[in-house]
């Protein structure tokens, strides 16, 4: 903590209100937060005795308005190595590109959690590789909500691809766990799309994204005047989610006191709102996610066991992208399409050896984190594939290790290993399972593809498929 002690942040904003806001967040950590209300000021304060001093800036985009980028571009050239993000409410993957190429290190879009903007305070100022990188940009890349959008052939995948998918057809509650950044929401969106309210919407609430203070109203919603500073009457998610269903994203963060009253709500099928005197009868389909094992909070008396068990009649557990490696290949060129469809890129290839690269990478941020890594890559490509060299930080990381990586003629980019660990050759049939696995997720379960590219018929496709014991998700 010595080291963030004496870390000073420049922000350049003209907004009081989120000025206060970022200081406060970075003060948590220990920095000192020094405002810049315009370009100019900013310019000038690189050559004081505190500009010396700055550890990162972070530039409200609204501030120099469309002249973001060129400011971003003279900081650097002042100041090469400051890291810079970039803080707008503007979605759009072209500015996001025009930013990175100017020097932005990250790109922040608002409403920003501040577990977000801490994260990508640590990773600008550390030498750690970037795990949520791009990630509010990237997660908005347009994308089917449902289970063909969920690329995969490893077993356990499917088999968590599975149970989701049996559940989807039901009315009860789901419970998905897994690490940040293992496809936790685009599962919810697929179970939703799959299930009996399809046609009703789908209402996400972010845990971690609300103020502490702020979880219980935005769930139940208040009455004016239940509280200081309730100047109207609000609806609650749960209100606004009769008939429908409401996901709950890092459900792992609702303080205990929230907890008792969701666990009291599901159970009555009604809400309370804050300060009013009768309750709202409602009919809600919960999906919860949560990032780690609820019941290891349960053992240690930081969730309710009776809440756990009537949120996950279903549990899905999606594995973390290390546990799935082979499944990078596919998933590479998945995402390599979509950032191509964006302005200001194109599809690009990828080379053996960066795939080599890329597997030998253990991803602690998971698919969101290649996601991110891969676009950050695309934006500075030049040629018409990747190579290990457009991801110098994990060149960096692996050192050595991704030639050896590369080298290993065992280490099989389609995800089919062909030898035991032992290193005798696998059962002819564990591979053949093997392989009708990674073709449906290649093909994403188009069983009539699936079987063409195998060379078979349908019929012997569901034959085997029984045979071997290999469930089909999709």
């Amino acid at each position: 903590m010595a080291d963030s002690e004496q870390r000073l942040l420049m922000l350049i904003d003209d907004e009081p209100a989120q000025s206060r806001l970022i200081s406060a967040l970075a003060a948590r950590e220990g920095w000192r937060t020094l405002i810049a209300r315009d370009p100019e000021t900013a310019i000038a304060t690189l050559g004081t005795r505190q500009g010396m001093q700055l550890s990162a800036i972070v530039l409200d985009q609204w501030v120099p308005g469309d002249d973001a980028c060129a400011l971003i571009a003279e900081l650097k050239v002042r100041r090469p190595a400051l890291p810079i993000l970039m803080l707008t409410a503007n979605t759009s993957p072209l500015l996001a590109v025009e930013a990175m190429r100017a020097g932005a290190t990250d790109y922040l879009v608002k409403p920003i959690a501040p577990d977000r903007l801490m994260h990508a305070l640590r990773s600008a100022t550390t030498r750690e590789a970037p795990r949520d990188e791009l990630a509010p940009l990237t997660e908005k890349m347009p994308s089917t909500p449902d289970f063909e959008s969920m690329i995969g052939a490893s077993p356990n995948f499917r088999k968590a691809l599975a149970v989701a998918a049996k559940a989807a057809r039901g009315h009860g509650h789901v419970l998905i766990e897994g690490e940040s950044g293992t496809g936790k929401e685009v599962l919810m969106r697929a179970i939703h799309a799959a299930s009996p309210r399809a046609k009703s919407p789908l209402r996400i609430v972010n845990i971690a994204g609300l103020a502490a203070n702020s979880i219980e109203s935005n769930l139940f919603g208040h009455e004016k005047g239940a509280f200081p500073g309730a100047f109207e009457r609000q609806i609650g998610a749960m209100q606004h989610s009769d008939g429908a269903t409401i996901a709950l994203d890092e459900v792992d963060r609702l303080p205990l006191s929230v907890q008792e009253r969701l666990l009291e709500s599901l159970r009555r099928n009604d809400v309370r709102p804050i300060g009013a005197r009768h309750s709202f009868r409602v009919d809600v389909r919960v999906i919860a996610a949560s990032n780690m094992p609820l019941q290891d909070l349960v053992d240690v008396g930081e969730f309710l066991p009776d809440l756990l068990e009537l949120l996950s009649p279903t549990k899905v557990e999606l594995p973390p992208l290390r546990e799935r490696t082979g499944d990078i290949p596919a998933l590479t060129r998945f995402f390599l399409a979509r950032i191509g469809e964006q302005p200001g890129l194109r599809e690009l290839g990828i080379t053996d050896g960066a795939l080599s690269l890329l597997a030998a990478y253990d991803w602690p941020g998971n698919v969101r984190q290649l996601q991110a890594v891969l676009f950050r890559a695309a934006v500075f490509c030049d040629g018409d594939a990747l190579t290990s060299d457009d991801f110098p930080q994990l060149l960096s990381i692996l050192g050595t290790d991704s030639s050896s990586v590369a080298a290993n003629p065992r280490q099989e980019s389609s995800g089919v290993m062909l030898y035991t660990p032992d290193g005798h050759l696998r059962p002819l049939e564990d591979i053949e399972a093997d392989v009708i696995r990674l073709a449906i997720g290649l093909y994403r379960g188009r069983m009539t593809e699936v079987a063409r590219r195998l060379g078979i018929g349908r019929s012997t496709l569901y034959r085997k498929l029984s045979e071997l014991g290999i469930d089909n998700a999709a």
